[in-house]
């Protein structure tokens, strides 16, 4: 478990290395949208890494610039809570959305709600929280999150995926989940002796 809060992260960019290989080589096998969803997935597991390996001051930052935190290594967000929203609601979550497909497409859209919340996040929120131009996490928000929301919401409308009321429900859906999947749990997980310090800060 311990290597896991420190190495996570570094899984995920191993696992997107794989899974690129997978849609190189098999990518006939599988359906245009979960090709998409496949992507989505990838995007994710980049952007983690961006937010904690690469620069990677993301938890020093959140709890610094979000919470006022005299202790940003582990208060209130620590390694053992970003693991969990990262790997249970995150991976799980966008793995779900592509074993199910089209049969499921409003649990697509939360996922993608996710990263859209993202760009929000840091683009706007903790850019202006902390007075910055750049945070970690920013570059893939722009760069791979904001693309894909697009087309994914292009493509859905041009495949005739989803109704109006399903997706009006599955945003609703997505919203909430990114404040009571991601956000709640850094606050409701919080110990002010928390001994889950984030690795860079050792």
């Amino acid at each position: 478990m311990q290597w896991l809060r420190s190495h996570w992260y570094q899984l995920g960019l191993a696992f997107a290395i794989i899974l690129l290989g997978i849609l190189v080589f098999w990518h006939g096998a599988l359906s245009d949208f979960r090709i998409l969803l496949c992507i989505s997935l990838m995007t994710l597991f980049f952007h983690q890494f961006e937010e904690y390996q690469f620069p990677g001051y993301f938890p020093r930052m959140i709890n610094t610039v979000l919470f006022k935190s005299e202790t940003p290594d582990h208060y209130p967000l620590n390694a053992n809570t970003a693991l969990l929203i990262n790997t249970i609601v995150g991976w799980g979550l966008y793995t779900l959305a592509i074993i199910f497909g089209e049969h499921a497409v409003w649990l697509a859209v939360i996922s993608v709600m996710i990263s859209a919340g993202n760009v929000i996040a840091h683009t706007f929120l903790f850019n202006i929280k902390g007075k910055t131009f750049y945070n970690p996490g920013m570059a893939t928000a722009l760069l791979l999150f904001l693309p894909l929301v697009i087309y994914f919401f292009v493509f859905t409308s041009t495949h005739h995926l989803i109704g109006p009321w399903t997706l009006t429900l599955s945003i609703i859906l997505g919203a909430l989940l990114n404040y009571f999947g991601v956000l709640k749990p850094i606050t409701l997980f919080s110990r002010e002796n928390s001994p889950f310090v984030f690795q860079p800060f050792r």
